[in-house]
């Protein structure tokens, strides 16, 4: 795909009304998984309260396995536990959430999961979480660290190296999406587009009709396999 020239022309300053009230950076708070007034008063809500796994559960399954804990204040996956999912569904939003990678491992942050599907990533788009520096997958702008995965890329400079929190933010209003990551805008794409569905039509999700297309879903956590943490994980429903 000729992606260079789309790559430089999502990285122009756009405008978007969700992106007058972005929440503040969490990674050098002292205090974790916790609103102030001003987040509260514009509506933001917690996902995750930093002692609990309540709120979550595994993608097709009514409880969450043990392979997920909280850990220092971090929802974190330990073990084998497979990908897990919020138990609420979202439509339109604005997410905020820390994560913190291992060296060289890899991971994801889904939206708009359903579950008719044998996997989460046969139908929800992941916005990539990755150790770029020591993973393979960080040598190619598609599959790095805040990219639409296999889709859209995400430039470098941006993420945190392994073992480090960065603070992701997602945006979805209609068919509207942006990815940001410590506080810079990576890219923005418009679901259901020309330029979209050229971009499934040559990935690997070509096999899928159901990918990208539900208007709601749940907010997904992926196992890949390595030790992965999130934290201050809130969202604020848009109209």
């Amino acid at each position: 795909m000729k992606t260079r020239t789309l790559a430089l022309m999502l990285l122009l300053p756009t405008s978007c009304k969700a992106q007058s009230q972005p929440p503040p950076s969490s990674t050098t708070s002292t205090t974790q998984n916790v609103l102030t007034d001003a987040e509260k008063a514009a509506g933001w809500r917690l996902l995750f309260d930093g002692k609990t796994t309540t709120g979550w559960r595994n993608y097709g399954k009514p409880t969450i396995s043990d392979g997920w804990t909280v850990q220092d204040g971090a929802l974190t996956r330990t073990g084998a536990g497979g990908d897990v999912i919020t138990t609420d569904q979202f439509k339109n939003f604005e997410l905020s959430i820390d994560w913190k990678i291992e060296i060289g491992g890899n991971s994801g942050i889904f939206y708009r999961a359903v579950e008719d599907s044998d996997a989460i990533y046969w139908n929800a788009v992941e916005m990539q979480v990755l150790d770029d520096a020591k993973h393979p997958d960080g040598q190619d702008p598609m599959t790095s660290a805040g990219a639409a995965y296999d889709l859209y890329p995400s430039p470098k400079g941006h993420v945190h190296p392994g073992g480090e929190w960065n603070t992701a933010r997602l945006i979805v209003n209609g068919n509207h999406v942006e990815h940001w990551l410590n506080g810079a805008k990576l890219l923005e794409y418009e679901l259901g587009s020309r330029d979209w569905d050229a971009r499934v039509a040559a990935s690997k999700f070509k096999p899928h009709p159901k990918f990208g297309k539900s208007p709601q879903g749940h907010i997904g956590l992926q196992d890949h396999g390595n030790v992965v943490a999130f934290r201050n994980i809130k969202i604020r429903v848009l109209p």
